[in-house]
């Protein structure tokens, strides 16, 4: 579904945990029953950062069905998740891109999803939002990427490579050619024409002087979707290795923005 390594999503998980917006999480708890145990579907689970980030937050059992197309991923949060106090996991595999009529939106409390609505079509999309409006249940939706990002010290070639790596956001993430940057923006939109109550929130991830591993891999990252958008190879060079170099001296701050999205039912 996604392409994501296992070793990327583990880098990358601390800086998602803090960036998740708060009172957007807590808005969404407010939503869920609390005399009983909830069961939550999450969608493209990965290696379980939702469960991870939401679990200790939520009062009482929870039964969490994990949805994502890479059982590998799926592997890693099953074992990971395993000895969780009062969480129940359920992995299953599937392309959500053919298949999501197949979950069980009836029998669920809620539905979450991270890091994923940027990654699909309008389409997709407008089919999600018209499944979780029909079946009434609300829905949070957490580090969705917003088209922001930025380094401290400034180069003269930052922006360039934003907006390449913005027109990257929008290639094929394995639904189609991606909505990227404007995922969030148009879920927001598409939940309010459908009568939800919608809260969005901002939730960067901020990478300061000590955290080089995530830098290194991010900037990385952003090098690599330069260069397939036709980034001019000589100055992409000296770009990563004067950002290299900042990195190895403590010297760069990188923030990237995100949204939090929640969406409720008018009987909520």
């Amino acid at each position: 579904m996604s392409g994501f390594s296992a070793d990327w999503l583990a880098l990358r998980e601390p800086f998602d945990l803090k960036a998740r917006n708060q009172q957007i999480e807590d808005v969404f708890r407010a939503a869920l029953p609390a005399d009983r145990t909830v069961h939550i579907l999450d969608l493209g689970s990965g290696a379980g950062s939702t469960v991870a980030a939401m679990s200790e937050k939520l009062s009482g059992s929870q039964n969490w069905t994990l949805v994502d197309n890479d059982p590998r991923l799926l592997d890693v949060a099953a074992e990971r998740l395993s000895e969780t106090p009062g969480v129940n996991i359920q992995v299953e595999i599937v392309d959500l891109a053919r298949d999501l009529d197949d979950l069980p939106w009836d029998t669920v409390d809620a539905i979450t999803t991270s890091a994923f609505l940027d990654l699909v079509t309008e389409e997709f999309l407008g089919t999600l939002v018209e499944t979780v409006t029909s079946s009434q249940k609300p829905f949070l939706a957490s580090l969705s990427y917003d088209g922001r990002a930025s380094c401290d010290p400034v180069d003269p070639l930052d922006d360039a490579i934003r907006q390449a790596m913005n027109a990257h956001q929008r290639t094929d993430k394995g639904f189609g050619a991606a909505l990227g940057p404007f995922a969030w923006n148009a879920a927001a939109n598409l939940f309010r024409q459908a009568g939800y109550k919608v809260t969005t929130g901002a939730s960067d991830w901020i990478a300061g002087h000590d955290s080089a591993a995530f830098q290194k891999a991010l900037l990385a990252g952003w090098i690599e979707a330069a260069s397939e958008m036709g980034g001019d190879p000589e100055q992409l060079a000296r770009w990563q290795t004067r950002r290299l170099g900042e990195i190895e001296d403590g010297h760069l701050s990188v923030i990237v923005g995100h949204q939090d999205l929640v969406a409720l039912p008018p009987r909520a």
